[in-house]
């Protein structure tokens, strides 16, 4: 396997700038996840890694070696889309076999049979390894696509949001077996989804984009405790990180402007009075909507909450978070 390191990447499509001087070292052996909505430069950055487009301007680098100049084909990383990349007329077993019949691989018959069998057992798609690509449902259809993938053992795997299109008991189990394929071959992956869970559940690491900057780049659990930014708290946390004006409980830091609250940051029981407006009760917890001096927040309490809408709830900030007005961190 191999690093990967982006050094002050840029890309234009015409007016629109997708990536702006983009520095970024994937480590050896890494599961970095890209977050960002769409337009961040997410998928942009997938293909200048993997040499579908040419940088503007900056370098990209796969385990120390230049890539400038390299087709996709030179550089030995393997790519799944959003989009099923397959061959139709072919069956599933002939497309996943198809990336280890290379010329450039020259794979003995039998480990391309073992290989098969294997990834197919993972994803769950051994009894359609006779069935043709066109008689397969949209989430098969993506699983021999991520297959193609892993059958291959490149410097780096690139995927585009691959579990968009499963449904939740395969995405969950997708997660685990895709998490678990990375810790145990020590493979790298770079990895693009909106899925926050995905994001907090598999990477080592998280870059948060914005209109093709790179904001943050850290562990999932430093960007979700210490972030830079109120763009970059929102990536992170469910539910999403509320943010309000600073005064709103009294004094605020200097500069400080508006003031950000995750659950944990909301002490119950004490402080400001709030109204309930929605309770949620989702099982291992409670969602509480509320409403402090007009302004609407959403917390968590306990399971078994008496709480309900109409009730008043006192609150209070541990630790928040503070911004000014452009919504960076203020210290």
């Amino acid at each position: 396997m191999a690093d990967v390191t982006l050094n002050v990447v840029s890309k234009s499509f015409g007016e629109e700038t997708a990536l702006d001087s983009v520095t970024m070292t994937v480590p050896d052996g890494s599961f970095v996840v890209l977050l960002g909505p769409t337009g961040a430069g997410k998928t942009t950055t997938l293909r200048m890694v993997s040499g579908l487009d040419k940088p503007d301007a900056g370098t990209v680098m796969i385990g120390g070696r230049d890539m400038t100049g390299l087709a996709p084909a030179q550089r030995d990383v393997a790519m799944v889309f959003q989009q099923y990349s397959l061959y139709p007329h072919l069956t599933v077993r002939q497309n996943l076999e198809f990336p280890l019949k290379s010329p450039i691989l020259k794979t003995p018959q039998w480990v391309i049979d073992q290989k098969v069998g294997e990834v197919a057992e993972v994803l769950q798609i051994s009894h359609k390894l006779d069935n043709k690509a066109t008689a397969l449902s949209g989430g098969e259809m993506q699983r021999v696509s991520i297959g193609r993938a892993l059958v291959r053992n490149p410097s780096v795997y690139l995927m585009d949001e691959p579990l968009s299109s499963l449904d939740a008991k395969l995405r969950s189990d997708l997660r685990i077996e895709l998490k678990s394929i990375q810790a145990n071959t020590g493979a790298t992956f770079l990895y693009v989804t909106h899925d926050q869970i995905e994001a907090m559940t598999m990477a080592t690491h998280v870059g948060v984009l914005d209109h093709g900057r790179l904001v943050q780049f850290g562990t999932p659990r430093e960007v979700y405790q210490n972030p830079v930014s109120i763009y970059a708290a929102s990536r992170l946390g469910q539910p999403r990180i509320n943010i309000l004006p600073a005064d709103v409980f009294g004094r605020a830091p200097l500069g400080a402007v508006l003031i950000g609250l995750r659950p944990e940051h909301i002490l119950q029981g004490e402080g400001e009075d709030s109204i309930v407006t929605r309770v949620e009760h989702l099982g291992d917890q409670t969602r509480l909507h509320i409403v402090l001096k007009n302004h609407e927040l959403i917390t968590v309490t306990d399971a078994h909450t008496t709480l309900n809408q109409g009730d008043v709830v006192k609150i209070k900030p541990k630790n928040p978070y503070y911004f000014d007005a452009d919504g960076a961190r203020v210290a």
